[in-house]
């Protein structure tokens, strides 16, 4: 769990404040490399959020400091626990990538 949090943070960290919306795109200043190691990090977060879904616990989300990362990374988390048509791992992390990528306006990463 640790290092979830540690993980969120620097992501946090390197994102560009920007205002509260749900699919608002993020700070075009990131590089795309930057943007889709992030999105890695949000996928494993999302696939996490599935198994939770999955074993019936609680969604966790993450403060929202006004940054980046927890606002998308949040968005991912209640859309996946909202939506019964996640039903699998894959479609979590393809859902969680896909959207990621779509928020902070970077092009998507090679399979």
């Amino acid at each position: 769990m640790k290092r979830i949090i540690l993980t969120l943070l620097a992501a946090t960290a390197v994102s560009g404040a920007s205002a509260h919306g749900h699919a608002a795109r993020a700070d075009d200043s990131m590089p795309d490399a930057q943007k889709i190691r992030f999105c890695e990090r949000v996928r494993d977060h999302a696939l996490q959020a599935f198994y939770n879904r999955e074993r019936g616990q609680e969604m966790r989300l993450f403060t929202e400091d006004g940054s980046d990362g927890a606002r998308i990374t949040n968005h991912i988390i209640r859309r996946i626990y909202a939506e019964p048509q996640i039903s699998s791992p894959k479609k979590a992390e393809t859902f969680g990538r896909a959207t990621c990528n779509e928020m902070m306006g970077s092009k998507l990463a090679p399979e």
